[in-house]
């Protein structure tokens, strides 16, 4: 790990403004999932017990950034933060116009700014308009991106140090996240960022040899980097999932109404021959659970490699699933990203939760990242079984692909 962590600076009298990812699903108001509230606390805790105080700045979901959306308030995150601290958590309703309940934090005081995406300058991006010029949407970029710099300086301006703490939102060159460092003398990762870090960048530097990889999900294009990337450092490489689908058209088959992104299959080609010269092993289906519908109430069968037409494969077949959880059995190293089939739907679930078992069984080091991998994990029961349970979906997907992630690289070096 060569960032600055907490650990590294003097927290007592300090503010610390520290980047969360709250970014959870609510309904009519309340969490359903708090794992990424729970993943923030040993930071939260630490700058406290140090004798701190703490500016917890998060985004919610996708505002539209031109102001407040009762659908999108961070309040009732505030709240239930406050729950599981059992201590006040003072809520700013306007993440840039908090100046006085900064200013009168104690120690141990916690302030928690609204969401940071109610202001369209935290993106810093804006579309062309319809029928603007190109030198009026220059200078329309322009404005933008100086109006994100003067969100991150005022960010800068709620405390003496910045903490980044959100893995989830690292890959997004945001004034939340990126820029506000530039305006700071410190900043430094908190324990959950550097965990992801640590343990992803293990995995794909210096992995325990053999190195498993496994791709799911619905696109190629989703995760060509990702497959290009890792080809040069796994022993195997799995494939799962819609993706699948591309490269077995690649090799000839038949895949009937399966996804199956077509302007990808030279690309898949290539990557197979890539794995077949560099001596890797590259795991396709051999067998697949097709439906005549994508619906819960499908007509169902296990048909080999061609699918037959006006049907489409939505999990992976027995034989597969066997031959994925002996490959898993040898890892040491295990990355997944990914689901096998649709199983959110209990007909095409077999092949994620097969998959999901040997990689709980395996002994080896088990690093999960993406929303639906670890929806799956969840839903299996052996999340606890795992080593690594990644917060940052698209975030974990760029470290995978060998990508800089700005909220990392602007923090301070060792």
């Amino acid at each position: 790990m060569y960032k600055k962590t907490l650990r590294d600076v003097n927290l007592a009298g300090k503010r610390v403004v520290m980047r969360v990812d709250f970014n959870v699903p609510i309904k009519e108001g309340v969490i359903r999932d708090d794992t990424r509230i729970k993943g923030a606390l040993p930071s939260i805790n630490y700058v406290l017990e140090q004798g701190g105080s703490l500016v917890l700045m998060s985004h919610l979901g996708r505002p539209k950034g031109n102001g407040y959306e009762a659908d999108y308030s961070l309040k009732p995150v505030a709240e239930y933060l406050a729950e599981m601290l059992d201590k006040p958590v003072t809520f700013a309703p306007d993440c840039l116009n908090a100046d006085d309940l900064v200013t009168a934090l104690k120690a141990g005081d916690i302030v928690m700014l609204e969401n940071t995406r109610f202001y369209v300058e935290e993106q810093g991006k804006i579309k062309q308009a319809e029928g603007q010029n190109d030198e009026d949407f220059a200078a329309a970029k322009a404005e933008i991106r100086q109006k994100q710099r003067a969100m991150a300086e005022k960010f800068a301006s709620y405390g003496d140090i910045y903490c980044n703490d959100a893995f989830g939102s690292a890959h997004r060159a945001h004034a939340s996240t990126a820029i506000v460092d530039e305006f700071m003398e410190t900043s430094v990762t908190g324990f959950l960022l550097e965990k992801e870090i640590e343990y992803l960048g293990n995995a794909v530097e210096n992995p325990t040899r053999p190195f498993v990889a496994i791709l799911g999900g619905a696109k190629v294009s989703d995760k060509l980097a990702v497959v290009k990337n890792l080809l040069d450092k796994v022993d195997t490489l799995i494939i799962g999932g819609g993706m699948a689908y591309t490269f077995l058209k690649a090799m000839g088959h038949a895949v009937g109404a399966s996804l199956c992104e077509n302007d990808q299959v030279e690309y898949a080609a290539q990557m197979m021959e890539k794995a077949k010269a560099n001596g890797k092993s590259f795991l396709l289906p051999v067998d697949n659970v097709a439906a005549d519908k994508f619906a819960a109430d499908a007509k169902t069968e296990v048909v080999g490699n061609d699918i037959p037409e006006g049907w489409m494969a939505l999990d992976i077949g027995p034989k597969t699933t066997a031959l994925y959880c002996d490959a898993i059995k040898t890892a040491k190293t295990v990355v997944w990203n990914g689901p096998m089939g649709c199983f959110e739907m209990e007909k095409f679930a077999k092949g994620t939760f097969g998959v999901c078992q040997a990689v709980a069984e395996c002994g080896a080091v088990t690093i999960i990242g993406g929303g639906d991998s670890v929806s799956a994990v969840n839903k299996s029961g052996l999340a606890d079984k795992m080593t690594h349970i990644s917060t940052g979906g698209g975030a974990s997907l760029e470290f995978l692909e060998g990508k800089v992630l700005p909220g990392v690289a602007a923090l301070d070096d060792k």
